[in-house]
């Protein structure tokens, strides 16, 4: 095709998505040249996965991102992007982003409070005005610097495709290969992405999304058009679908020390950022080692990558976990796997131990989060616990966990009947009994909620992407 497709891989969870599934290597087969740009840290780990010809690996300059931010007109910049992830249409559900907003005022400095009534006006007028959002939209542009230009004058793409519409630091390098009339397009790594992050960071002319559902938030939400959205479902989840990652049972409870005597309730820690976890923990810790299931069990608790940010609140949760898992024999710790640098946890390193937990566990349970879709993809019923902490994050912006059930996501699980919601701990062993008792009973409504969330379940996301992404570059 002698066509060349730079792919900006800045999140952990970008990677799984371009490197872990059939994309990058269809694109290839095809006769396409492969950059990935990505964080300098692992760009030696990603050109060891990729030792072949039409791959190549770049820096994604993310330094030089924070240098621009910093340096050029950065109240500005802080402002618009603000408003971009603020201003998303009244017309889709706007719960998480309005939690969003609450955060960032909370915990904005002095100077910056003093704006919010101004800012109030303003979010007002975007979430109520397709002009608005369209203007700001373009607006974004004149900030489009040259970070990239030599990359542009060696390589000569015909298409830039981003992990995101311009919502992280990619917005440059999109902005700037608009700027040179170069195709671009962006594809949604997250499942709450389309309804959590708003308008686009740049004027993308492709997106492609998981589902009709990711579709529709993007449509009415943030004003794309259409027939510039591809769906072409998840390809991070194709080894799921495939059962690529998954280890034996026998081996994965050898990993971890695990009793094959006992049932295996895993939780996975959440929404670190709005609600200590440990209240959740200690509840599952004590109807655990107490024995007060109707099945003896024991806990394999996933750690969030949040938790290993240098945030005091944080660590202190972690180690407050981590003194369980070391008192109780029946609880466990997992961590998830660094990628390194800026992609921090969200990493693909670990994807067989994920899987494996999900596949092998009796029960999940999590904060409505996206395992609970992962769960459900296992075949592993999940439940979601949402105890309110009496203290929050002291002196810092907290949620209780029982008021994030109208989140889009959140409200699309609970209505699917696909799992079941606990608040309490009386809740929580109900619902517990109610599965070890019953492990195959809302199996056809869990697939359904998959099929409905994800679109293709036969694992051909990647190529179904890889095939829209060779028809931009055939247009």
């Amino acid at each position: 095709m002698n066509k060349k497709v730079f792919l900006v891989a800045n999140h952990g969870l970008s990677i799984v998505y371009f490197l872990q599934s059939d994309l990058v290597s269809i694109l290839v087969e095809s006769g396409v040249e492969v950059v990935i740009l990505t964080d300098d840290q692992v760009k030696t780990k990603i050109q060891k996965m990729f030792n072949q010809q039409n791959v190549t690996v770049e820096s994604l300059r993310l330094q030089k991102v924070k240098e621009y931010w910093k340096m050029t007109y950065p109240s500005f910049q802080y402002w618009i992007d603000f408003l971009r992830r603020a201003g998303a249409s009244n017309n889709i559900n706007l719960e998480a982003v309005k939690a969003y907003v609450k955060q960032v005022e909370h915990e904005a400095h002095k100077t910056r409070k003093l704006f919010f009534p101004v800012i109030k006006i303003l979010i007002a007028i975007l979430r109520n005005s397709h002009l608005a959002r369209k203007a700001l939209v373009q607006i974004q542009h004149i900030f489009t610097p040259n970070i990239y230009s030599d990359l542009f004058d060696k390589y000569k793409p015909d298409l830039v495709v981003a992990s995101t519409p311009g919502w992280r630091g990619d917005r440059y390098i999109l902005r700037e290969a608009i700027k040179q009339g170069i195709t671009t397009g962006s594809v949604i790594i997250g499942w709450d992405n389309t309804s959590s992050y708003s308008l686009p960071g740049a004027k993308v002319d492709w997106v492609t999304c998981w589902s009709d559902i990711q579709k529709e938030e993007l449509v009415k939400g943030s004003g794309w058009q259409p027939n510039r959205i591809n769906i072409g479902g998840i390809p991070s989840y194709d080894g799921y679908f495939r059962e690529e990652w998954k280890l034996s049972c026998s081996k994965y409870f050898e990993t971890h020390s695990l009793d094959p005597k006992r049932k295996l309730i895993s939780y996975a820690c959440s929404f670190i950022s709005f609600s200590p976890n440990i209240q959740n923990i200690e509840a599952l810790v004590k109807v655990i080692t107490t024995d007060q299931l109707v099945e003896p069990s024991q806990l394999l608790i996933r750690l969030h990558p949040n938790h290993f940010l240098e945030i005091p609140r944080f660590k202190d949760e972690m180690k407050k976990i981590s003194d369980l898992a070391m008192k109780y024999p029946t609880v466990h710790l997992v961590e998830p796997v660094a990628l390194g640098g800026d992609l921090g946890y969200y990493s693909g390193e670990d994807m067989p131990e994920k899987s494996s937990m999900l596949a092998h566990s009796d029960v999940m349970v999590t904060v409505y989060s996206t395992m609970a879709l992962e769960a459900s993809i296992h075949g592993t019923p999940v439940i979601s616990l949402g105890i309110d902490s009496l203290s929050g994050w002291p002196d810092n912006f907290s949620l209780n966990l029982s008021q994030i059930g109208e989140w889009p996501t959140h409200v699309r699980f609970i209505s699917s009947g696909a799992g079941r919601e606990a608040k309490s701990l009386i809740e929580l062993e109900k619902a517990l009994d109610y599965y070890l008792i019953n492990p195959d009973i809302d199996q056809q409504v869990r697939q359904d909620f998959v099929s409905r969330e994800c679109t293709y379940v036969d694992g051909s996301a990647g190529k179904n992407t890889a095939e829209f992404l060779l028809s931009l570059l055939e247009e």
